[in-house]
């Protein structure tokens, strides 16, 4: 276990969070409900078939465990559903068949105050995880849009927080704007300082250093860079650099010496979905860094994202990280 992820079960332990876990049917999903009641920094809510949880023999008995297609909460759910969305056509008789999903029926957990987060996707696709969050919970108020971050932690690495980064967008934002990219800089500075603790150091990444390459990509960059700072001043945001140039010191004392964030980035942004996804696995497995996400920023309540490939230890890892958005949000 790292020091980053210590950090998280720590800081989840003070104020302990209501997280809710839709995958019930997923073993992995109901061993890392064990290692997170076990370590006791979040209370849980599993969905699922109480029969069927019971015989996987894992000891889950200080969670929830509800089963959405027998819950009395059904109308309530529905009624709530088919108002959120009567704007787009959703009766209630089709709000009852969406309701019928863990991953709508967690969401409304999450939207009716019975769970402080979510955490799904380890046997669910990353868009049918996000579509009812971005359909019932929407953004948090004043933010654009809804972006992914990862926390990457590099071992033996000085670069960046004592080797900790924040990488967006890896998992979301496939192709953004300038504008676009603009506000995923200032929300993932934003969730560094409310999850990190630490001043962000901004990077818009290219493949260019302060004009060293003239195109329409570095060009966006550039404008990027411009409408961040205009939005959030305070941050110390800087662009366009290079990767070597964002996070080694002597190279960006050489490319970019008037950068007052060259050499010094902990958060790093790509300029689209390619690089960012390319990026943060390239870290992962030639660095053997640890990887954290994709996570969601944004949403005005957390909801979290797995890989399909995730284990046990991976979801606790998340669900930590989860009481920390949500103890964020409530500070906001």
């Amino acid at each position: 276990m790292t020091r980053f992820l210590d950090s998280m079960i720590a800081q989840a332990k003070t104020d302990k969070k209501t997280i809710v876990l839709p995958e019930g049917n997923d073993i992995r999903t109901l061993e890392a409900a064990k290692i997170v009641l076990d370590q006791g920094y979040a209370s849980l809510i599993i969905l699922g078939d109480p029969t069927e949880i019971e015989q996987s023999g894992i000891d889950i008995a200080d969670a929830t465990v509800i089963n959405p297609k027998t819950s009395e909460l059904r109308d309530e759910f529905a009624g709530k559903l088919a108002e959120l969305r009567a704007h787009k056509g959703v009766t209630l008789e089709k709000a009852y068949s969406l309701i019928d999903s863990v991953l709508y029926f967690g969401v409304m957990m999450v939207k009716t105050g019975r769970a402080d987060g979510m955490v799904a996707g380890a046997c669910n696709a990353t868009g049918d995880v996000l579509r009812p969050s971005l359909q019932i919970l929407r953004t948090q108020p004043g933010v654009k849009l809804v972006s992914s971050y990862f926390v990457m932690v590099v071992p033996d690495c000085t670069f960046g927080e004592n080797g900790t980064f924040l990488f967006s967008d890896c998992g979301l934002e496939v192709q953004p704007d300038a504008e676009r990219l603009a506000h995923i800089s200032v929300n993932s500075a934003k969730t560094w300082k409310s999850i990190i603790g630490t001043e962000p150091i901004v990077a818009m990444l290219s493949h260019s250093s302060y004009g060293s390459a003239k195109n329409d990509e570095t060009a966006k960059v550039v404008e990027a860079t411009r409408i961040a700072k205009e939005l959030a001043p305070e941050i110390l945001l800087d662009g366009e650099l290079q990767l070597d140039a964002a996070i080694v010191p002597e190279v960006g004392a050489s490319k970019a010496p008037e950068s007052p964030v060259a050499g010094k980035a902990n958060v790093l942004i790509f300029p689209d979905l390619d690089a960012g996804n390319i990026g943060y696995k390239l870290v992962q497995r030639l660095a053997h860094a640890e990887a954290y996400g994709p996570l969601t920023q944004g949403l005005a309540a957390p909801v979290n994202d797995l890989s399909r490939g995730c284990s046990a230890a991976d979801i606790a890892g998340v669900i930590a990280i989860t009481c920390v958005q949500a103890q964020a949000r409530d500070k906001e």
